[in-house]
């Protein structure tokens, strides 16, 4: 297989307005894993109607009140009964099972790191927690893009982390210098 040209790992993929499916229609997706077999991501700007305190009494654990103001967000279609963790690095790595995305966001699976934000972790709310995820086989996500479905940009932590989940979007939109406002429902080549 030839080599891979880009890698869009840590890169932020924004819905086209012309996307008509309901999964994914006006969706950002943060990168985390691609290779020439294929690419992973979590949507970053749907939260779900529940809170990190919810979650945590539905797996029996305990929690303090700051929990309940912690979102969860609906990262895909796949694996959705399962918790991902993409979090800043500053929270070290003590946690069972992590996958260091770049130098500084970390993507964790293990339940510990979820026990550990119960008993009031602090994260200085640099910490995004999604049920799912999105994939992609390989060459899937590449073909996507070249129909014009994605919009790709190089992510931003801050707009991941500390930007409510409504404006993330146009942000990261805006570090492309598009206004998503005024794109046309329509795609097409010239």
């Amino acid at each position: 297989m030839s080599e891979m040209k880009t890698c869009l790992r840590d890169n932020f993929l924004i819905s086209m307005p012309h996307l008509d499916d309901d999964e994914f229609a006006e969706t950002i997706i943060y990168i985390c894993d691609h290779s020439e077999y294929g690419a992973m991501g979590l949507v970053i700007n749907r939260p779900m109607s529940f809170c990190l305190d919810e979650m945590l009494s539905h797996l029996e654990l305990l929690s303090k009140p700051e929990a309940a103001t912690t979102p969860i967000y609906a990262g895909g279609p796949l694996q959705n009964d399962r918790g991902f963790v993409l979090h800043r690095n500053l929270l070290g790595n003590p946690w069972l099972s992590s996958r260091s995305i770049t130098d500084e966001i970390t993507l964790t699976t293990s339940l510990d790191i979820l026990e550990a934000l119960g008993q009031g972790l602090p994260t200085n709310n640099e910490i995004l927690i999604a049920l799912g995820y999105v994939g992609w086989g390989a060459g899937q996500l590449e073909q996507e893009i070249s129909d014009n479905v994605w919009l790709s940009c190089p992510s931003n932590s801050d707009i991941m982390f500390n930007m409510p989940a409504e404006e993330r979007m146009q942000a990261a939109a805006a570090l492309l210098g598009v206004n998503l406002n005024l794109l046309t429902a329509h795609s097409g080549h010239a």
